[in-house]
């Protein structure tokens, strides 16, 4: 349990997790990329649950980029697939059970048949949960949301329409989320990696060097407290 005595307000509201490290912390230990990414998948549920204590209203999670796809070995991904489909039909019923409600942040279209429809089914089944907002980013690139929510507005443009700021956010995948407070980066890697590009003009960043399978609760408090330490200004004085 969490003592929320040590911990001062606000609670970010929205927190966004580049979860990078998999692969170092599996060559550390002479074992394959794919057991980095499983012993990676294990860390989501107890840090769940921490963000669930704590408040958190929404978690984003960096899963799987473009670039990712585009680049890495196709065995790599495959396996990373196969691994997203054992996440949600394994811990679907315990996510239901802690109303937590599922998004999808990215495209659908060039994910294999079985992962979409295991995503798609995840979404459905907790739609009319009202908890914490698990938000995963696969098949994801921020500029690529960018580009998507213009054209997407530009095809339903009424004559003379200009664009604004708050037209563009409702085509973005994160619509309906709270802004993004505070974004994490593991591994000690000082990249934004073009994740959440439009949503983090104002957030927090931080980075640790822990390796994403070696994250824990206690680092995720230790992140919400150095964001509390913070004067968040907004562009004022």
């Amino acid at each position: 349990m969490i003592n929320k005595k040590n911990l001062l307000n606000p609670v970010p509201r929205h927190i966004g997790i580049i979860m990078d490290g998999n692969g170092r912390w599996a060559k550390k230990r002479n074992l394959s990329r794919g057991e980095g990414h499983r012993a990676g998948a294990e860390v989501i549920e107890p840090l769940t649950d921490c963000a669930i204590e704590l408040g958190i209203k929404a978690l984003s999670l960096y899963a799987l980029s473009v670039e990712n796809i585009q680049i890495r070995p196709v065995s790599e991904i495959k396996s990373l697939w196969k691994l997203l489909e054992y996440f949600f039909n394994n811990k679907l019923n315990s996510i239901k059970e802690k109303n937590i409600r599922i998004m999808h942040s990215g495209s659908l279209t060039r994910l294999p048949g079985s992962t979409r429809k295991t995503i798609e089914k995840a979404i459905n089944d907790t739609s009319s949960n009202k908890g914490l907002i698990l938000n995963f980013c696969v098949n994801y690139g921020g500029r690529q949301e960018i580009l998507n929510a213009v054209n997407t507005w530009s095809s339903a443009r009424k004559p003379g329409e200009n664009l604004t700021g708050k037209k563009l956010e409702k085509y973005l995948y994160t619509s309906g989320l709270p802004g993004l407070d505070l974004l994490i980066r593991t591994s000690g890697e000082y990249r934004i990696s073009n994740f959440l590009l439009w949503q983090i003009a104002y957030s927090e960043l931080f980075f640790t060097d822990v390796l994403w399978p070696d994250y824990g609760p206690e680092d995720l408090i230790n992140a919400v407290k150095e964001y509390q330490k913070r004067e968040r200004r907004y562009g004022g004085i």
